[in-house]
């Protein structure tokens, strides 16, 4: 199976309709009426329907399990037809197209299987997915953003070491469309640090990513230097970070990671470790990019 474990749990929905169409109007009559000879075709195939949405994972190999929220199966007619409408909710990291589509499906052959000694034209028609909500791809990215990632090492600065995180946190932001206008590799030292979120700050780019110095070292200052310039702190941001972190490794909550504004800038700081700056970022992106969609005067020309 794909490899989910650096997703986060979300409220995900989907919606899947299935048609069933039979070819003489007297087993329309007889589903309707409850006279078909198997039984009420509508709650026998609504069971099955529901049992098949639990049980996805069991017959699709690349389906994780995952816990159904809820389930939904309702029908309408029209003329011939059967609709089959499934709605299944989850709140996981991974979505419920298949389960729906798998429901609407086995209710479906349900209802052939009950109605084949009446009929023998029935067709299923038709499976689809009508809609999905939920996960990364229902939060658009602001256009037009501007980011500065500053990495503060004094190993990576000294050149004793390579940088790979900020490099990583580069390449994520790109993902989301974002405009990386400059990189920097600074040493772990409070007036320099001060310098740069100051400098970057008044030069108005939307977002400034600092890596590094978050820990507990005695040179680990950024959070320390960082948190004073603030004018408004968002501390769920890493409480979400630290949060996400520890369920993957068990020293996450050391980490003294904080974010919020200088004046119309928004600034985050992320673990040195390329782990620990990818799990960050997979953690809060691209749902923290909100904030340029309802706070105001944060879109520079």
């Amino acid at each position: 199976m794909v490899n989910i474990t650096h997703k986060s749990n979300s409220l995900r929905e989907a919606i899947a309709v299935a048609t069933l169409e039979v070819s003489d109007p007297a087993t329309m009559d007889a589903v309707l009426h409850r006279k078909v000879p198997k039984g009420d075709v509508f709650e026998f195939s609504r069971a099955a329907g529901l049992l098949a949405v639990k049980k996805t994972s069991d017959v699709i190999p690349d389906c994780h399990p995952l816990p159904v929220e809820y389930t939904n199966i309702s029908f309408d007619t029209e003329g011939l037809e059967i609709h089959i409408r499934v709605e299944v909710h989850t709140i996981y990291k991974t979505g419920v197209e298949v389960e729906a589509m798998h429901g609407a499906a086995i209710a479906a052959l349900t209802m052939y299987d009950m109605l084949k000694p009446l009929d023998k034209g029935i067709v299923v028609s038709s499976i689809r997915l009508e809609s999905k909500k939920g996960g990364k791809a229902d939060h658009k990215v602001p256009q037009g953003l501007r980011a500065v990632v500053v990495v503060c090492s004094d190993t990576v600065s000294g050149g004793s070491k390579q940088d790979e995180s900020g490099k990583k946190v580069k390449l994520k932001l790109e993902s989301y469309h974002i405009e990386v206008t400059a990189a920097e590799i600074i040493p772990d030292e409070v007036d320099v640090i001060r310098q740069k979120a100051l400098m970057y700050a008044d030069a108005g780019v939307n977002l400034l990513v600092f890596v590094g110095g978050t820990g507990l070292s005695p040179r680990d200052v950024t959070p320390d230097t960082i948190r004073p310039l603030l004018t408004r702190e968002i501390p769920g941001v890493m409480e979400t970070a630290r949060q996400y972190g520890q369920q993957r490794m068990p020293y996450a909550m050391l980490s003294r990671g904080v974010s919020g504004f200088i004046n119309n800038t928004l600034v985050i700081t992320l673990p040195g470790s390329t782990k620990g700056a990818e799990e960050t970022m997979d953690a809060v992106f691209p749902y923290i990019l909100h904030v340029f969609k309802v706070a105001e005067g944060l879109r520079h020309d």
